[in-house]
C-alpha cells in the first residue's frame, strides 16, 4: 500500500556513506511517494536536518568520521527533532549494538541485508505515529490555552493569574527582584451596562483588554481579567517608576477609546480606575500581601474621584512585627 496524500509530502532523510544503499533506498522509498533528501556523513545530516526539518531520518549505524550513533545524539539536542523518528540501520543484529541504538535516541531498528516489505512498512508507521504525536499535542496545547484564557477578552483568566503570579512570586524571590502589580476597575461598568445592555458591555470589556494587550508586550508580562470589569496586570522585574509609566499609560489608552458612555459621574466616556504596588518579595512575605496592597490602592483611586491610578507602598516589614 502507497502512503496517503499526506504522507506522500513527508521527507525522508536518508544518511549513508554508501552511494549505493542511498540510491537503492531513494528509489525504493520514491516508489512509494515520498521526497528524499541524501546525506552522506553525520555532519551533512545535521546540517541538513535543521534546514529541511524531514519527517524521518533513515540513519546507518557504521560510518567514517562520525557514526550513526554518535549522529543521532547530536539530533536528539536540536529543538527541531522533537518529533522526528530516527530509524537505525545496522548491519549488526547483537543485544549491545540494539540497546546502544535504543539508548541514543533512535525509535526502532533494520538490519541488513533490508527486508524491503519491512523497511517501508517501518517507515510509513513511524511517520504516522508522528503525525499523530504532533496532532495530539497541538490539541492539548489548544485545551490549556482554553482553560487558561477567558473566552470574551481573550487574555488571562483568574485562573492563569493566580498560577503565574505564584510563579513570579516565586522566582523573584530568589533572585531578590521587583515585582509590580497593577489591578484596573472599569468605572461605573453597571451604570454602563444598564444604559446600554450586556452585549455592548461585552464589547467595552474586549476593547479595553484589546488596549492592554497593546500596551502590555513584554514576553514576562501578563494581562488577566481578574473579574467582571476587573482587570490585572502582572509586571516582573518592575520597579515604581515602571509600574507608575504603565498605570499612566492604560489611563489614558482607556480614555483615548473614547467609548461613551452617557451616565458616568466622571465625564462622558468610559474611564477606569488602578491600584498598583511594587515589592521585591522578601522570605517572610506572601503574594496576598501585595495583592492586597494593589486592591487598597485601587480603593483610594476610587474614593478620590475614579478615572486616575494611585499607588499603595509596601513597607518593609520590622524584625519586631513577626
Amino acid at each position: 500500500m502507497k502512503a496517503t496524500a499526506e504522507e506522500s509530502q513527508s521527507l525522508v532523510l536518508i544518511v549513508d556513506d554508501d552511494p549505493f544503499i542511498r540510491l537503492i533506498l531513494r528509489n525504493c522509498l520514491e516508489r512509494e511517494g515520498y521526497q528524499i533528501a541524501e546525506a552522506e556523513n553525520g555532519i551533512e545530516a545535521i546540517n541538513l536536518f535543521e534546514q529541511l526539518h524531514p519527517h524521518i531520518v533513515l540513519l546507518d549505524a557504521i560510518m567514517p568520521d562520525m557514526d550513526g550513533f554518535e549522529c543521532c545524539t547530536q539530533l536528539e539536542l536540536l529543538d527541531c527533532n522533537k518529533h522526528t523518528p530516527v530509524l537505525m540501520i545496522t548491519g549488526l543484529n547483537d543485544q549491545e549494538t540494539v540497546d546502544r541504538a535504543f539508548a541514543v535516541g533512535a525509535i526502532d531498528f533494520v538490519t541488513k541485508p533490508i527486508h524491503w516489505p519491512v523497511l517501508r512498512q517501518r517507515v510509513k508507521r513511524l511517520i504516522q505515529q508522528s503525525q499523530l504525536q504532533r496532532e495530539l499535542e497541538a490539541k492539548n496545547l489548544e485545551l490549556l490555552r482554553l482553560v487558561t484564557i477567558d473566552g470574551l477578552t481573550q487574555v488571562a483568566n483568574r485562573r492563569r493569574f493566580e498560577e503565574y503570579f505564584y510563579q513570579v512570586w516565586q522566582r523573584l524571590k530568589r533572585e531578590q527582584r521587583p515585582l509590580s502589580l497593577i489591578l484596573c476597575d472599569v468605572d461605573f461598568f453597571k451604570l454602563y451596562n444598564d444604559t446600554y445592555g450586556h452585549r455592548v458591555g461585552d464589547r467595552c470589556l474586549q476593547k479595553i483588554a484589546q488596549a492592554f494587550q497593546d500596551i502590555i508586550k513584554r514576553p514576562g508580562d501578563l494581562v488577566a481579567r481578574y473579574g467582571g470589569e476587573e482587570f490585572a496586570v502582572i509586571l516582573p522585574n518592575t520597579d515604581t517608576k515602571g509600574a507608575t509609566h504603565v498605570a499612566d499609560i492604560i489611563c489614558h489608552a482607556v480614555r483615548a477609546l473614547a467609548i461613551p458612555h452617557q451616565n458616568s459621574q466622571v465625564g462622558s466616556y468610559v474611564t477606569i480606575s488602578v491600584g498598583f504596588t511594587t515589592e521585591i518579595p522578601q522570605p517572610d512575605s506572601n503574594l496576598e500581601e501585595i495583592i492586597a496592597a494593589a486592591d487598597r490602592a485601587l480603593y483610594e483611586a476610587k474614593a478620590a474621584g475614579r478615572d486616575r491610578f494611585v499607588q499603595n507602598i509596601l513597607l518593609p516589614k520590622s524584625k519586631n512585627s513577626r
